[in-house]
């Protein structure tokens, strides 16, 4: 950084510096190469700037709902013979994704197990309890792990302060007497009031 000196009308001497290029770009993280290149390119016109007016008209026309693969489609109709990654590149760029488009949901297949009586929703969406042990909810979820692989965790909370009183993880759906017994265990040993345990399955 070099630094200069100059009379003003004043006869005030004052001291101007000269910062270097190299040091500006050190702060901004831009590397030397990058802005040479930028400043080569600056005025050179964008050869798909015709291309890119179309691309966006047409984009806005179908409401935003066409991806590259149908606005190559259209582009082709209009005598455009333009391949879908060029498409593709400059919508990226432009920042065109279709939002609007909504794949149709799959149905959702579950196992119902053994079907009998449906117990009585005692906690009637009353998930907060000022008293320990009162209250516990207990649910199973399913983790895909590499392969076709899958483990099942079972656990019981405990609403009073959300606490994982029992858990149990395996590889089939038979553990969920585990924790239940860790569970009633633990009632036994520390609940101070009748315990009401709730399932979602």
């Amino acid at each position: 950084m070099r630094s200069t000196e100059s009379t003003s009308k004043c006869g005030i001497r004052t001291q101007r510096r000269r910062i270097r290029l190299i040091d500006i770009l050190v702060v901004v993280c831009i590397p030397e190469a990058t802005y040479h290149y930028h400043v080569k390119n600056f005025e050179i016109e964008d050869p798909n700037t015709e291309l890119k007016a179309l691309i966006t008209h047409l984009f806005k026309k179908f409401h935003e709902r066409y991806g590259y693969k149908r606005i190559t489609k259209e582009l082709k109709k209009l005598g455009h013979l333009i391949h879908h990654k060029k498409v593709y590149r400059i919508m990226r760029e432009l920042g065109l994704k279709c939002v609007k488009f909504m794949r149709k949901s799959r149905k959702y297949n579950f196992y119902k197990g053994n079907v009998g009586k449906v117990a009585k929703n005692r906690l009637s969406c009353r998930f907060n309890t000022p008293i320990p042990l009162q209250k516990l909810v207990t649910d199973n979820t399913e983790f895909k792990c590499l392969g076709e692989e899958k483990l099942y965790l079972n656990q019981i909370l405990d609403l009073y302060n959300g606490e994982i009183v029992s858990y149990g993880i395996k590889k089939t759906l038979d553990l969920v007497m585990e924790p239940l017994k860790e569970a009633i265990e633990l009632i036994e040993n520390r609940a101070i009031y009748r315990t009401t345990t709730h399932s979602n399955g």
